[in-house]
């Protein structure tokens, strides 16, 4: 089996899940953050990585995402501030699926990473801010070694 592990990383959060990802998979392999992807992709199947940005992937993985043409099956996994089982995550997750024609979808994982301290700050001087925010203090130190756990499983479960 041939994979690409492509990845949009502002924090270091979603590049850790991705080497993890690269680290567990059998076979023929590949790994490039997202805006250095080869132009032809052959590949059985491609882990897409992201971080959330305003309840959506952020801008690169939406571009990727919504280029995504190849028969190959697609893994999803982001980071996010907010709590794993919130609405907001699972509204992302719908949105980044929806942007991929179609795609085959052969998995998604998410956790919670922590927020740059400088978006934190403000995001919090917002005359509303931002539903995730509640869950902020609960993503420092994540991913963490549980998460990283629970990302080996779901990928040997693929």
């Amino acid at each position: 089996m041939k994979t690409l592990v492509t990845y949009s990383s502002q924090t270091g959060n979603t590049l850790k899940l991705a080497k993890t990802i690269y680290d567990e998979l059998k076979g023929e392999k590949e790994i490039f953050p997202m805006d250095q992807v080869p132009s032809t992709i052959d590949y059985d199947l491609v882990a897409v990585g992201f971080w959330l940005q305003a309840g959506k992937p952020d801008p690169k993985a939406m571009a990727y995402l919504s280029k995504f043409t190849q028969s190959s099956r697609l893994f999803l996994f982001a980071t996010h501030g907010a709590a794993t089982d919130s609405d907001h995550v699972k509204h992302a997750v719908d949105y980044a699926v929806g942007l991929t024609n179609n795609a085959q979808i052969a998995g998604v994982f998410t956790c919670q990473g922590e927020v740059n301290p400088k978006v934190l700050e403000k995001v919090k001087q917002k005359p509303e801010p931002p539903v995730w925010i509640k869950d902020a203090d609960t993503a420092i130190g994540h991913p963490n070694e549980l998460d990283i756990q629970d990302l080996i499983n779901t990928i040997r479960g693929l």
